[in-house]
């Protein structure tokens, strides 16, 4: 790839993710909904975990998970549909002509999700901790950085590859985004160790990156307490791999989408 081209592709994403970053910030309603409805939820499990005297670590293990749906429901709804939207709206032609590349459109629409939502998610943490009185002890922050990092990477590379496969799909993205909501909280163990389903089904859950990173995530800050599905070392590699997989699978699965733009010529058109 020339200079020129990398510059094009950066300056394509920053321009994207502007936008995502403000316009999520604009409406003070939305950050009250995004940081309120997570933070409900969470707070239910939370007392049903005391109300059944389990471990004091199952209440960071709770928090944490709540501030993780904050990214998922953003890669379902601001990822993964975000281009079948741009469609029904008559936006996606003007992507499509544009110079810049569409893997740096789509780079730039999970970098600013990801920044907007890391506040949001943080908010959730320091809020819930604050509340029910949450102690964490990380083991390594290092590793605790990298394996947060690595899954949000992992995350929006799936998310980029949805949005594709979603606007191939055409209306079916609605339902399919419906569709894989709830089955994530369950197969991801959002607000319980995922170990408790059992290894052979915690390990096909592992190609989820929430899985990984959500187990890895809690043996670092609740060393004492959680009994991971695999060591913290596995499942930071099985986050790269992952990366890297779900990314180069986005970049075909885009160029599958502009060849069928090109060969078929009604990518682009909105349903009447």
């Amino acid at each position: 790839m020339s200079r020129e081209a990398i510059i094009l592709f950066l300056r394509t994403m920053i321009a994207r993710a502007y936008p995502r970053i403000v316009g999520q910030n604009r409406e003070p309603s939305w950050v009250l909904i995004d940081v309120g409805l997570p933070l409900l939820g969470t707070s239910a499990y939370v007392f049903i975990y005391r109300a059944l005297q389990a471990p004091e670590a199952y209440i960071g293990f709770v928090i944490l998970g709540g501030a993780m749906t904050a990214f998922w429901l953003n890669v379902l709804w601001s990822m993964s549909s975000q281009l079948y939207w741009e469609k029904e709206s008559g936006n996606l032609p003007l992507f499509i002509i544009a110079p810049g590349p569409m893997m740096g459109i789509l780079a730039g629409m999970a970098l600013g999700g990801m920044l907007a939502t890391t506040l949001r998610a943080s908010v959730i943490v320091l809020a819930g901790s604050l509340l029910f009185g949450v102690r964490y002890a990380p083991a390594d922050p290092l590793a605790l950085i990298g394996s947060f990092l690595l899954t949000l990477l992992a995350l929006y590379g799936l998310g980029m590859l949805l949005a594709s496969l979603f606007l191939m799909w055409g209306r079916e993205a609605w339902h399919l985004s419906n569709l894989l909501q709830e089955p994530i909280y369950l197969l991801s163990g959002f607000y319980f160790p995922i170990r408790a389903l059992g290894f052979w089904v915690g390990a096909l859950a592992s190609l989820i990156p929430l899985t990984l990173g959500l187990d890895a995530m809690r043996q670092l800050l609740f060393p004492q307490a959680a009994s991971g599905l695999f060591p913290v070392g596995i499942e930071i590699a099985g986050l790269a791999a992952l990366s890297g997989i779900f990314l180069l699978a986005a970049h075909r699965a885009l160029n599958a989408m502009e060849r069928l733009a090109r060969r078929e010529g009604r990518l682009t058109e909105r349903r009447r």
